[in-house]
C-alpha cells in the first residue's frame, strides 16, 4: 500500500504553486492530471549536498553513463521504452505495478504531470530512464527505470543509484534549491538516504535525523 496522508487534485501548475506543495510534502502522481499524495517524501537541499566517498565511488563506476534531458512530450516514442519501465517495476514491486502504457501516457500526452525525461547512455546502449518533473526551483526524480538482468547487473550493479546521483548533480549544477528523491516507504528505501543534505517529512514538517528514518523504515 502506498503511504499517503492527504490527496488533492489541483488545477494551478504554476512553479511557484507546484514549489510550495512539494515543500508541504506532496508529490505529483501517476493516477491523473493534477493528483498530488502528502507522503513520507525525500529531498535534498542543494546548499548542503557535496560528493561523500561513496558517492565518488559511483560516479567512478558509473562514468561512462552520461545523462541527457529533453522535454516531454516526446514525438519518437519507442515500444522498447515502455517494455524496460514494466519489466523494471514489475521485477522490483510485482505484477501491475507499471505498464507499457501507461510509460507511454507519461511521455507522450499532454495530461501527464511530467515534463523531463532523463535518458542515460553509455558509449553505445541505453543504460535507463528517468520520467521527472522539473520547476525554477525543484526537480522530482520520480520514476526511474533500466534494464534488469543478471547479464546487466553483473556488468554494472551501480547503474540504478548512478543515475540518481547524476540527477542530483544536474540539479546542483541547474541552480535548482531542491530535488525531490520520492518517498520512503520500505527497508528497501534505504538506497536513497546516502546524500549529504537530506531532509525527509514527518507528515508535519522536513526533518533531518537519517538515523530515525532507517529505524522508521
Amino acid at each position: 500500500m502506498y503511504l499517503k496522508w492527504a490527496e488533492q487534485t489541483i488545477t494551478d501548475f504554476s512553479d511557484s504553486n507546484i514549489n510550495s506543495l512539494y515543500n508541504q510534502g506532496y508529490l505529483f502522481t501517476r493516477v491523473g492530471k493534477g493528483v498530488m499524495n502528502q507522503t513520507r517524501s525525500i529531498r535534498i537541499d542543494l546548499k548542503k549536498f557535496k560528493l561523500t566517498s561513496e558517492n565518488r565511488r559511483i560516479l567512478k563506476k558509473t562514468e561512462d553513463i552520461g545523462l541527457r534531458t529533453y522535454d516531454l512530450p516526446i514525438e519518437d516514442y519507442d515500444w522498447s521504452i515502455g517494455k524496460m519501465a514494466k519489466d523494471f517495476y514489475e521485477t522490483k514491486f510485482g505484477k501491475g505495478i507499471f505498464s507499457a502504457n501507461k510509460t507511454k501516457e507519461l511521455l507522450t500526452s499532454n495530461q501527464s504531470n511530467f515534463n523531463k525525461f532523463f535518458i542515460y547512455k553509455n558509449k553505445t546502449d541505453i543504460a535507463g530512464y528517468c520520467i521527472a518533473l522539473e520547476t525554477n526551483k525543484i526537480i522530482h526524480y520520480a520514476y526511474p527505470f533500466y534494464l534488469l538482468s543478471p547479464i546487466s547487473y553483473l556488468l554494472n550493479p551501480n547503474t540504478g543509484l548512478g543515475m540518481m546521483l547524476k540527477a542530483v548533480i544536474y540539479a546542483k549544477e541547474s541552480g535548482k534549491k531542491y530535488i525531490y528523491l520520492g518517498s520512503a516507504q520500505r527497508p528497501t528505501d534505504t538506497y536513497k538516504l546516502q546524500f549529504e543534505g537530506l531532509e525527509w517529512f514527518d507528515g508535519k514538517g522536513w526533518k533531518t535525523d537519517i538515523d530515525e528514518l532507517k529505524k522508521i523504515l
